[in-house]
């Protein structure tokens, strides 16, 4: 049968059970190591604690009680990182937000998530967040703090944000801090699904620490490694695999706002950077880059990536070229605390590139066929996944909740893989149609349904197709309405007025009709395929 648990791990029994337990364990572990590099900015671990209680005396004198969601739209940042941090000591929830959506995207994050407060900037690549939702109606959101650009009026900058909290006792954070559990929400991550619909993922302090401690020692990040952090705070991938796994080992945290080649690998060279993780396109993008031997790529050791398909050839060119000497893959999903299944350091280059690895301490993976029968080693079929990191449920959604997590704890991946015998999981394809672009989850559905919204498009069908450096792309089918006449490269800038620019598709393919079957259901396998 295939089905597999993972052998345990080391000792996790003295684990905080709070975010905020873990940052007051690396203060007083850590102390004068640098926890946290922006810029002019360099704060040890101790100096981080203080600039996170300061952060949450200020949501206190702001009003955020226990529980309530503070949301984040912004890129990797000091503040990002000390307004999260600030917010799980104040006992809120963290809601955070993808800088490449639209304000309509985001406005309903806001207004589905009920945060109270939102913490963005208005000068990031030439966008203004705060104008981007100036026509949306956020009943819920009762002040938004601008970290970065002009301070629009109606909103407080972060420097007076910060000092209202002066007002507040720091035996009240405190308090808060005491009062948090381990199966408290620490954040709601939200993710799109076949409906078009985002729903918010409810991920727990001790599920989050558990998973990323085990991440971070199955990884190799130790005490004084340089952590660059591309990979955005907003995803788990930046959040958890990111800050908080920095955090429990004693990292130093350095955010980096985009991927841009030649300033990712100054940055490596200038703060002796160990640890850059990311999709498959950052090391192909690095290694394809005409200039990189100008580089000094000496101090990088730590690898980890994923989210796509794995060249072998990009591995051994990452040893080789890259220095790095320890690179790992794995698999997981928002609804699964962003982490399920793990390639180990000393895994061939074909395990690393061909498989997910196998899972995590704790947690459980089995593949079923379409009558939730177990299948044999070698057959695909969908991954289920059980353990401490499955999410808490959906904001809100007792009925999607259900139909994603069965009653004995599986949780449905819509994913469909194959076990081997060793218990790497392989994933073959994907029930839900998603497909990833350059780490990021693209919706068909959720793409379709804005593309229908235009006077000329009659029915749309997206599939991913192969891409070297992304991994993957949408390209869309489109039938045209009778009389009407469709330029793809004039729907394709439409389509960037009105979505995140990875869900955007690449091209467009004009048809007459889709292939479909005896009920009538897009054939898309089909429209892949076609797609070479």
């Amino acid at each position: 049968m295939a089905d597999r648990t993972a052998e345990q791990g080391g000792d996790q029994t003295d684990l905080p059970p709070s975010v905020p337990l873990v940052l007051e364990r690396a203060a007083a572990r850590f102390a004068g190591r640098e926890a946290l590099v922006d810029g002019d900015l360099r704060l040890t671990f101790e100096g981080l604690l203080e600039q996170a209680d300061q952060a949450a005396r200020a949501l206190l004198a702001s009003g955020i009680q226990p529980g309530e969601r503070v949301a984040i739209w912004a890129p990797n940042r000091a503040e990002w990182a000390i307004a999260a941090l600030g917010t799980y000591r104040a006992g809120g929830v963290v809601v955070p937000l993808n800088t490449r959506f639209k304000g309509h995207e985001a406005a309903y994050i806001l207004q589905r998530s009920g945060a109270r407060l939102l913490f963005t900037v208005t000068d990031f690549l030439d966008t203004d967040y705060v104008e981007l939702l100036r026509d949306h109606e956020l009943p819920a959101l009762g002040e938004t703090i601008v970290m970065g650009g002009a301070v629009p009026g109606g909103c407080s900058g972060w420097q007076s944000f910060l000092g209202r909290g002066e007002a507040i006792d720091r035996s009240q954070v405190a308090e808060r801090v005491r009062a948090l559990g381990s199966d408290d929400v620490c954040d709601i991550l939200f993710t799109s699904g076949t409906t078009g619909r985002p729903k918010g993922a409810m991920l727990t302090h001790g599920a989050s620490i558990r998973a990323y401690d085990s991440w971070a020692s199955v990884v190799g990040l130790r005490e004084g490694d340089r952590y660059l952090i591309v990979n955005p705070f907003f995803h788990a991938f930046g959040l958890k695999a990111g800050i908080l796994a920095c955090l429990l080992k004693g990292a130093t945290i350095i955010p980096h706002p985009v991927f841009d080649v030649p300033s990712l690998m100054r940055r490596v060279a200038q703060e002796r950077v160990t640890m850059l993780p990311g999709p498959p396109a950052i090391y192909q993008t690095i290694l394809d880059h005409p200039d990189l031997a100008s580089y000094d790529l000496s101090t990088l050791r730590l690898a980890v990536t994923g989210a796509a398909t794995v060249p072998v050839e990009m591995i051994r060119r990452m040893r080789d070229e890259l220095t790095f000497t320890t690179i790992v893959t794995g698999y997981g999903l928002t609804e699964a605390t962003g982490i399920a299944t793990m390639c180990r350091h000393d895994d061939d280059p074909e395990t690393i590139a061909h498989t997910a690895g196998r899972p995590i301490p704790g947690v459980e993976v089995k593949l079923v066929d379409e009558r939730g029968r177990s299948v044999p080693i070698g057959e695909p079929g969908e991954v289920l996944v059980r353990g401490y990191n499955v999410m808490k449920g959906y904001l809100d959604d007792p009925e999607a909740t259900a139909a994603a997590i069965d009653p004995d704890g599986w949780l449905r991946t819509g994913d469909i893989g194959v076990l081997d015998e060793q218990g790497n999981l392989r994933i073959t394809d994907r029930l839900k149609d998603m497909f990833i672009v350059g780490g990021f989850n693209a919706y068909p559905a959720e793409i379709e349904n804005i593309m229908m919204e235009h006077p000329s498009v009659a029915q749309v069908a997206v599939v991913g197709v192969p891409d070297h450096r992304l991994g993957e792309v949408g390209k869309a089918f489109v039938i045209p309405r009778p009389g009407a006449e469709i330029d793809p490269d004039a729907l394709i800038g439409w389509c960037r007025e009105r979505m995140a620019n990875f869900k955007v598709p690449r091209s467009v393919e004009v048809v007459e009709a889709f292939p479909l079957n005896a009920s009538g259901k897009v054939l898309k396998y089909e429209l892949r395929d076609r797609s070479g």
